[in-house]
């Protein structure tokens, strides 16, 4: 049963791998992957010394980091939210309203954000121009910008992300809670000793695989929301390897940009399940 998974893992993620070659050669198809001529680390070393890569690595780094640590706990809240809600009828109706916006595809997404955000037909600056009688660009500048992509991503993951916490949570003891009852703990006091403790190898593991895709914020998310007034901040390695890779045909520069961002996110796994291990909680 189990051969299909392993089939499609070596077709689709292991054999692709041997492609990463090119990254060390001055790829063309005319001569393929094998014959194309070797040039070592020319293309990294194109890669850190031109500003405008440097620029977009730090953007991915910035993105990434944001959408990691601010949108990390969201989820967890909402599972414990939801872990205390005794009314089934409401919990299941809430469920599913979070649950939903996870199976929009971006680009549904990014026509919500428009309908609420555009500076000529936005419906909030339609409510700004009643009140200010101004309206205000908010895809048009970085701080804004920045805002509102962290919380379209938390919105559309964090109900979905949820579930993972949902299922830790029913595997705690009850009894642990009426224990702590008993001996006085209210309600926050019984989150805080009981809860969080019960899914504390559960938040490490999560963050440490979270931590992995620091570099990989996503090309629909960021593509369906950025224009080229904000891309001193917009422009990440996933658009900028569509942008020169795919549509400037520069495959072996792209290639090489790519696998810096493979190797930078196995260092921070290995560096984040690390530390986690000091304190026994580590994935392996």
């Amino acid at each position: 049963m189990f051969i299909p998974v392993i089939i499609f893992y070596l077709i689709f993620k292991y054999l692709p791998m041997l492609g990463v070659v090119i990254a060390f050669k001055d790829y063309n198809f005319i001569q393929g992957i094998m014959n194309s001529p070797w040039v070592g680390w020319k293309h990294f070393r194109i890669l850190f010394d031109n500003p405008q890569s440097l620029e977009i690595i730090r953007n991915t780094f910035v993105l990434g980091l944001l959408t990691v640590f601010i949108g990390f706990p969201f989820p967890i809240i909402l599972a414990i939210l939801l872990n205390e809600v005794r009314r089934m009828w409401f919990k299941r109706i809430v469920q599913t309203l979070v649950y939903l916006p996870h199976f929009f595809s971006w680009v549904i997404v990014g026509g919500v954000v428009l309908t609420l955000f555009s500076q000529e037909s936005g419906i909030v600056n339609h409510l700004l121009q009643r009140v200010t009688g101004e309206a205000y660009p908010f895809l048009y500048k970085s701080g804004s910008w920045i805002v509102i992509f962290l919380g379209s991503g938390i919105w559309k993951e964090t109900g979905f992300a949820a579930i993972i916490y949902l299922a830790a949570l029913s595997s705690i003891d009850t009894s642990l809670y009426e224990a702590a009852g008993i001996d006085g703990a209210n309600k926050w006091k019984q989150i805080i000793h009981v809860t969080i403790p019960g899914i504390a190898s559960t938040i490490v593991i999560m963050f440490i695989l979270s931590i992995g895709s620091v570099l990989e914020v996503g090309f629909d998310k960021v593509f369906v929301l950025q224009n080229p007034v904000v891309s001193n901040i917009s422009e990440v390695i996933s658009t900028y390897i569509y942008r020169i890779g795919i549509e400037g045909a520069q495959f072996s520069f792209t290639a090489a940009l790519g696998l810096f961002e493979s190797v930078v996110g196995l260092v921070l796994v290995l560096l984040a399940n690390r530390t986690a291990r000091k304190f026994g909680q580590g994935l392996w």
